[in-house]
């Protein structure tokens, strides 16, 4: 009788890469997630693959960083090479999603290239996703998602795909993506060298009719999918954009979500695995369709036995 459900499909695994790692290397603040050697990162494209989901989201960690994110163009550099590598291992029956953004690739840490003052420089940053967009799905993505909140990044990764014949390719967009102080741990996850933050770029966390507006101008430059990223303490925003649009919503259970039911689980004062299923749950009744989870894997493991 339950009138929300989830099932594995429905849920992205994503996953962390990290340049010349020989071993998985464990990230503090998020336990049970690890940045993945290239080998352990196939075996978790197989593992999702077996249990059902829905895809995965990958973000590469390099051994160098530059001011314009150049790793992120060169095809050997790593997130390219987890790209084919994900591809390689399961073919047609996962969807491989990359992310689609510089901020991994930059030495200043930020989403986009700087100009002369030290601001982010929205036009000449959208030439070189337009760039990154293409070089992903020639390394196979299925899904790029580009995710720095530049205006009219969706439309120029749109365009540059077409041109180069990737008319297949889908854009999840990451419409509504808030400066939110829950981005923390993911920081230690991709060792950001962020200084400052990023609330020039990113949506204020008290403004929710600036996300429709959001959302209308990336499905009219051709967005096949959005996102609302954080998802807990926007749930409200989940649910208006599930009303307001005909494409599907995703919507990201991002690290520090992840991070506050793992710390109070280890302290004895939740029960984990309710709290898992019962966070989904909620993300899912608000409207999304499918949600990007670092407990995705476990999650799928915990509906087989329902």
């Amino acid at each position: 009788m339950s009138e929300t459900t989830i099932e594995p499909r429905q849920l992205i695994l994503p996953m962390f890469v990290r340049e010349g790692a020989r071993e998985p290397i464990a990230i503090s603040s998020m336990p049970g997630v690890y940045q993945h050697t290239r080998d352990t990162a196939r075996k978790a494209v197989a593992e999702a693959v077996q249990l059902g989901l829905g895809g995965v989201m990958l973000f590469g960690i390099p051994t160098s960083k530059d001011p314009v994110g150049s790793g992120a163009l060169d095809p050997e550099g790593i997130l390219n090479v987890a790209i084919r590598d994900a591809v390689s291992e399961a073919g047609d029956d996962l969807l491989v999603m990359s992310d689609l953004c510089l901020d991994e690739f930059t030495s200043h840490g930020h989403c986009g290239v700087l100009d002369s003052q030290g601001r982010v420089d929205n036009d000449a940053t959208l030439e070189i996703y337009a760039e990154m967009g293409v070089a992903q799905a020639s390394a196979g993505a299925h899904v790029v998602g580009p995710s720095g909140m530049m205006d009219g990044q969706v439309g120029v990764v749109r365009t540059a795909l077409d041109a180069a014949g990737f008319t297949d390719t889908v854009i999840m967009a990451y419409a509504v993506k808030y400066a939110s102080a829950f981005f923390g741990p993911f920081r230690e996850a991709v060792d950001s060298s962020l200084r400052g933050d990023r609330k020039t770029y990113q949506q204020d966390p008290a403004n929710a009719r600036e996300a429709i507006r959001e959302v209308d101008l990336d499905i009219a430059e051709g967005a096949d999918l959005v996102m609302v990223k954080p998802a807990l303490a926007y749930l409200d925003i989940i649910r208006q954009v599930r009303d307001h649009v005909n494409v599907p919503v995703a919507a990201y259970n991002i690290s520090g979500e992840y991070a506050m039911v793992e710390a109070a689980a280890a302290n004895g004062w939740i029960d984990r695995e309710k709290a898992i299923m019962e966070t989904l749950t909620g993300i899912k009744r608000a409207g999304a369709d499918t949600i990007l989870t670092y407990w995705a894997s476990e999650a799928a493991q915990l509906l087989s036995h329902r």
